[in-house]
């Protein structure tokens, strides 16, 4: 793992050439990037040098941001609409399925998603370094830590009723929020391989076909969900399995893509015995981004808990749970812009342009803080009616709006976070 690493600090270019960045400016060894160039010519004027930096910068980061924050977002718009369901069963099913969902499932997702950015780390500098090969045994090495992780997961999972109930829910919430985690256990696993693959393609700047799947899927989920819940009347264990059988989708079609793909034929060739080795170095770098991200959704799971415990669990759940959502799907914009971030700055620090990776996070912080700003408005232009896309409960309602105010301090705070710790694990990669 280390010699692996090692191979990657070499400052080899990995960049297409941009004409009009290249014209704009006379200097370069020729082994620098574009925005490296522009950044380091002293000879034009500052502001000069700022506008022509920001607007390669700009061009970069939305190619590879518009399809990450669409992946992201409808990716956790499928749960949202799984909660939407189960909110139109009633009150008590709503509460179970936000309960099951952030207070057991969310743990699952933020440890998978925070092993994954792992591979966003390596893969990202293994690109930048021309070291292709790297690609596919960083893939295969996550997917085997992800997937024995998920295996002590399983058992909080199948535990979930008594470990609800030990937090001090009630029984009868504790069953219901059991049943909805229970039809989640498959999507256990399938973030185990469809995290490492999602970075993979990432870090080679293919984030389209992502976000393609991901439509797609999210029209099908949206279908058989209403099948299940409607039509087949599964209840809470139909939403939660079509959620899981959802996720399979996306990770079957990426991978069919990987192996088909011209544009992965350097980077994929194969299973390999080499994915084994290393394993415990991948396990202690992965469990480091891992802690990092839990830290940030532990305190999503606490207020959950908390507001189980009040003087009436369903309404203190249920207006939480509408106000997380909204939270966790603007969220999802942040996360988006995170993992653009997480690639244009590791493909920089991988081809040697460190001034092109600190310009990349000034850039990328500005812009989400911008967005964020926006979403805060908009949330609290609406703060009267935006909990009945969940459910009919004028009380729910009123319960929403009070909290309104705080969700928009939430949004701009959660503008910026994610992009800012993005950051810290570059430099230990």
């Amino acid at each position: 793992m280390v010699n692996d690493q090692d191979q990657l600090r070499q400052p080899i270019l990995d960049s297409e050439p941009d004409s009009t960045a290249l014209e704009a400016s006379n200097q370069g060894d020729g082994l620098e990037s574009p925005l490296e160039k522009v950044l380091s010519d002293t000879q034009l004027p500052s502001f000069k040098r700022l506008r022509l930096a920001t607007w390669i910068e700009l061009n970069l980061l939305f190619r590879l941001a518009a399809p990450a924050v669409l992946v992201y977002v409808v990716n956790n718009f499928m749960s949202l609409s799984t909660r939407v369901f189960a909110g139109h069963l009633g009150n008590l099913e709503l509460a179970a399925a936000s309960l099951g969902n952030s207070g057991v499932q969310l743990f699952a997702y933020g440890l998978m998603l925070g092993m994954g950015s792992a591979v966003e780390t390596l893969c990202g500098q293994a690109y930048g370094a021309e070291k292709y090969d790297m690609l596919g045994i960083y893939l295969q090495r996550a997917t085997i830590v992800l997937t024995l992780t998920g295996l002590p997961l399983l058992l909080i999972f199948l535990l979930s009723k008594p470990i609800l109930i030990l937090f001090g829910e009630t029984p009868k919430l504790a069953a219901e929020a059991a049943v909805f985690v229970y039809g989640l256990i498959p999507q256990i696993f399938a973030y185990a391989i469809n995290f490492p693959m999602q970075k993979f393609l990432q870090a080679q700047r293919i984030v389209a076909p992502s976000a393609y799947i991901s439509a797609a899927t999210l029209g099908v989920h949206i279908l058989l969900s209403w099948v299940a819940v409607y039509k087949l009347g599964m209840g809470l264990i139909g939403a939660s399995l079509v959620l899981s059988l959802s996720w399979w989708i996306i990770v079957g079609a990426q991978f069919i893509y990987i192996l088909k793909s011209s544009r992965c034929k350097e980077t994929w060739s194969g299973f390999s015995l080499q994915a084994f080795s290393g394993l415990w170095d991948f396990l202690k770098l992965s469990a480091a981004s891992a802690v990092m991200l839990c830290l940030e959704t532990w305190y999503f799971q606490v207020l959950v808990l908390i507001a189980g415990l009040l003087e009436n669990p369903e309404l203190a759940l249920n207006s939480l749970a509408v106000c997380m959502a909204i939270s966790g799907l603007l969220f999802m914009v942040s996360v988006g812009f995170n993992a653009a971030a997480s690639v244009r700055v590791s493909n920089e620090l991988g081809a040697g342009n460190p001034k092109s990776a600190a310009f990349s996070i000034l850039v990328v912080t500005i812009v989400s803080l911008m967005i964020a700003v926006v979403e805060a408005v908009v949330v609290l232009s609406f703060r009267d009616v935006i909990s009945y896309a969940f459910t009919d409960g004028e009380t729910v309602a009123n319960a929403v709006s009070h909290l309104t105010p705080y969700l928009a301090i939430t949004l701009i705070l959660n503008g910026i976070q994610p992009v800012l710790s993005g950051k810290h694990s570059y430099p230990s990669s």
